[in-house]
Parts: structure tokens; C-alpha cells; sequence
């Protein structure tokens, strides 16, 4: 983990920006978020349903008083439900001014990369999930999503 930052800053140019992101698993599949929205981490909490919600809302939580909503990730990318297990987070985030909760199988890091490892999604992605994919960063060994939460929540 230590090994691909330090490899990333070194492609890095003075006036690269660096992006600040946390990084977690769906799937087979890595992704990544600002890490300046996440508020905290937390292992799976007790989740009350709502009834009539769609069908990618779990439920909502009671996070120190406050009721929070929770989106399962996976659902909301249209990947197979899976039960949650010990790895299994939530991703406690703002989102214009609105607190919300995320369902990731599991957090990977804490990332710093520089924005020239990025390219802008590819072509072949063009559509409605697209919308929300801001980047795709090449690691050393893996590729990483960049996904804007914002823009997922307000379709």
C-alpha cells in the first residue's frame, strides 16, 4: 500500500495536485472518494427499514441521535446483493449538506495520488452510470474508480 503511494507521488510533478482519497471494495472491484466529505467510518450498524423506499436504501441509522439514511453501494451500481459480513462498512458522508451512510463490503486506505495518474472515464462507459464515475486512476497493480457521490445521489 505504502510501495503505490510512494510510486504515485514520485510521477507526481511539483504542480500536481494531490488527490486525497479513501479507498473501498465492491466486489472485485476498488473505488474511491473525497476523502474531505467522509465523516467517519463504521462497522455495520443496526439499520431499520423504510418502507416504500427504493430498492438500493437500506434503511436508516441512529448515529449518536441522529437518523441517518443508508444507501447499499452495491445495489445502487446494480451488482448482486451479498449479506454483510465482518469487513462490511458504512461510509458516513456529506453530500450537500445532507449526512448519509454507504454499505461497502470494505475500506481499503487512506490514498494520496497525484491527478496525472487519472484519465476521465472511458468512452465505452458513456451513459447514466457514467454520470457519477469522475476519474479512473491507474495504480502500479490495480485501477481505481473515482466516484462522485454527489452527482449518484441527485439522479
Amino acid at each position: 500500500m505504502e510501495n503505490t503511494q510512494a510510486a504515485a507521488a514520485q510521477g507526481a510533478t511539483r504542480d500536481d495536485q494531490l488527490l486525497q482519497l479513501v479507498s473501498f471494495e465492491i466486489g472485485n472491484e476498488e473505488f474511491g472518494v473525497d476523502i474531505l466529505k467522509v465523516q467517519e467510518i463504521n462497522r455495520m450498524l443496526q439499520v431499520t427499514r423504510v418502507p416504500n423506499a427504493p430498492e438500493y436504501i437500506e434503511g436508516v441509522i441512529n448515529l449518536r441521535g441522529k437518523v441517518i439514511p443508508v444507501v447499499d453501494l452495491r445495489k445502487k451500481l446494480g451488482l448482486e446483493p451479498r449479506d454483510h459480513d465482518k469487513n462490511t462498512r458504512v461510509i458516513v458522508m456529506e453530500l450537500r449538506g445532507r449526512v448519509v451512510g454507504f454499505v461497502v463490503d470494505a475500506v481499503r486506505e487512506v490514498l494520496r495520488i497525484p491527478r496525472s495518474v487519472t484519465e476521465p472515464p472511458p468512452t465505452l462507459a458513456a451513459g447514466e452510470r457514467a454520470d457519477f464515475i469522475t476519474a479512473v486512476g491507474k495504480l502500479d497493480d490495480r485501477l481505481l474508480t473515482l466516484l462522485d457521490l454527489d452527482a449518484m445521489m441527485s439522479n
